[in-house]
């Protein structure tokens, strides 16, 4: 593991989103296509976790996402932003929400 300082934590803006509209890119597995309401704006965000979740499953969550990563294209499509998640031994993945409902835009520190 790589230690990093709280000066370079500090530097990601990690906030909560909710999941409004969610779909797989054309041609991919793997790819769902999510715009999310970060509160003040609502951002698209190309993620790799179709191959374990419809997206069906994630409209209506609260997801964590790097709000402030550089945007990439991905497949023609602009992403900006990350969907935070764990990933276990067996590659399954586990999208970061919240325990209660929490407000789009909220800092997560």
């Amino acid at each position: 593991m790589v230690e990093i300082t709280i000066d370079e934590f500090s530097k990601m803006d990690l906030r909560v989103c909710k999941v409004i509209e969610a779909s797989r890119v054309e041609g991919t597995n793997k790819l769902l296509k999510l715009k999310v309401d970060l509160g003040n704006e609502v951002r698209t965000i190309v993620s790799g976790i179709g191959d374990q979740f419809n997206p069906e499953q994630l409209i209506g969550k609260n997801l964590i996402i790097v709000a402030n990563l550089k945007p990439k294209i991905i497949r023609g499509i602009e992403s900006k932003g990350m969907i935070l998640c764990a990933v276990d031994e067996k590659e399954r993945v586990y999208p970061l929400t919240t325990l209660i409902e929490a407000a789009p835009g909220l800092k997560v520190y």
